[in-house]
Protein backbone atom coordinates (compact mmCIF):
# COMPACT_ATOMS: atom_id res chain seq x y z
CA UNK A 1 0.00 0.00 0.00
CA UNK A 2 1.25 3.21 -1.04
CA UNK A 3 0.34 6.14 1.48
CA UNK A 4 0.50 9.29 -0.29
CA UNK A 5 -0.42 12.45 0.82
CA UNK A 6 -1.54 15.66 -1.58
CA UNK A 7 -0.86 19.24 -0.23
CA UNK A 8 -2.84 21.82 -2.10
CA UNK A 9 -2.36 25.99 -2.07
CA UNK A 10 -5.62 27.52 -1.57
CA UNK A 11 -6.56 31.02 -1.32
CA UNK A 12 -7.70 31.74 2.01
CA UNK A 13 -10.03 34.51 0.69
CA UNK A 14 -8.01 37.72 2.54
CA UNK A 15 -5.17 37.66 0.21
CA UNK A 16 -3.30 35.02 1.67
CA UNK A 17 -2.99 31.37 1.38
CA UNK A 18 -3.24 27.89 3.04
CA UNK A 19 -1.99 24.69 2.96
CA UNK A 20 -5.03 21.78 2.17
CA UNK A 21 -3.28 18.12 3.65
CA UNK A 22 -4.92 14.84 2.57
CA UNK A 23 -4.61 11.71 3.47
CA UNK A 24 -5.55 9.85 0.56
CA UNK A 25 -6.24 6.65 2.63
CA UNK A 26 -8.70 7.54 5.06
CA UNK A 27 -9.28 10.65 3.27
CA UNK A 28 -9.02 12.60 6.32
CA UNK A 29 -8.07 16.52 5.64
CA UNK A 30 -6.55 19.16 7.55
CA UNK A 31 -6.09 22.91 6.88
CA UNK A 32 -2.66 24.56 7.53
CA UNK A 33 -2.24 28.67 8.03
CA UNK A 34 1.15 28.08 7.62
CA UNK A 35 4.55 25.67 6.42
CA UNK A 36 5.17 25.08 10.39
CA UNK A 37 1.93 23.92 11.16
CA UNK A 38 1.91 21.95 7.70
CA UNK A 39 5.17 20.17 8.94
CA UNK A 40 3.56 19.26 12.11
CA UNK A 41 0.32 18.65 10.78
CA UNK A 42 2.14 16.07 8.07
CA UNK A 43 4.29 14.58 10.74
CA UNK A 44 1.43 13.80 13.33
CA UNK A 45 -0.75 11.86 10.46
CA UNK A 46 2.29 10.25 9.22
CA UNK A 47 2.43 8.39 12.53
CA UNK A 48 -0.93 6.25 11.80
CA UNK A 49 2.15 4.55 9.47
CA UNK A 50 4.88 4.38 11.60
CA UNK A 51 5.77 8.03 10.16
CA UNK A 52 5.89 6.64 6.96
CA UNK A 53 4.93 8.55 4.02
CA UNK A 54 5.60 7.27 0.61
CA UNK A 55 5.25 10.54 -1.55
CA UNK A 56 3.39 14.21 -1.02
CA UNK A 57 2.15 15.40 -4.04
CA UNK A 58 1.67 19.18 -4.72
CA UNK A 59 -1.57 20.51 -5.91
CA UNK A 60 -2.14 24.02 -6.71
CA UNK A 61 -5.95 25.74 -7.03
CA UNK A 62 -6.79 27.48 -10.33
CA UNK A 63 -7.20 30.86 -8.95
CA UNK A 64 -3.77 30.72 -6.64
CA UNK A 65 -1.64 33.54 -7.96
CA UNK A 66 1.88 33.01 -9.01
CA UNK A 67 3.30 35.15 -5.91
CA UNK A 68 1.90 33.00 -3.63
CA UNK A 69 2.84 29.53 -4.93
CA UNK A 70 7.12 31.43 -4.84
CA UNK A 71 5.95 32.33 -1.16
CA UNK A 72 5.14 28.63 -0.11
CA UNK A 73 8.27 27.84 -2.10
CA UNK A 74 10.50 30.00 -1.00
CA UNK A 75 9.43 29.41 2.87
CA UNK A 76 9.45 25.50 1.72
CA UNK A 77 13.16 25.95 1.31
CA UNK A 78 13.92 27.86 4.14
CA UNK A 79 12.33 25.28 6.42
CA UNK A 80 14.36 22.36 4.60
CA UNK A 81 17.61 24.57 4.79
CA UNK A 82 17.08 24.98 8.11
CA UNK A 83 16.10 21.17 8.82
CA UNK A 84 19.39 20.41 7.44
CA UNK A 85 21.79 22.59 8.46
CA UNK A 86 23.40 21.38 11.49
CA UNK A 87 25.21 24.40 12.24
CA UNK A 88 22.14 26.68 12.99
CA UNK A 89 23.51 26.46 16.49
Amino acid sequence: MMIIFEATIKENGIGGWFLQLKDTITQRVEKCDDLKEFSETIEKMGLDYGGHIDEVKWIVDENVPQKHIIEVKEQMAKIQKELFNDSND
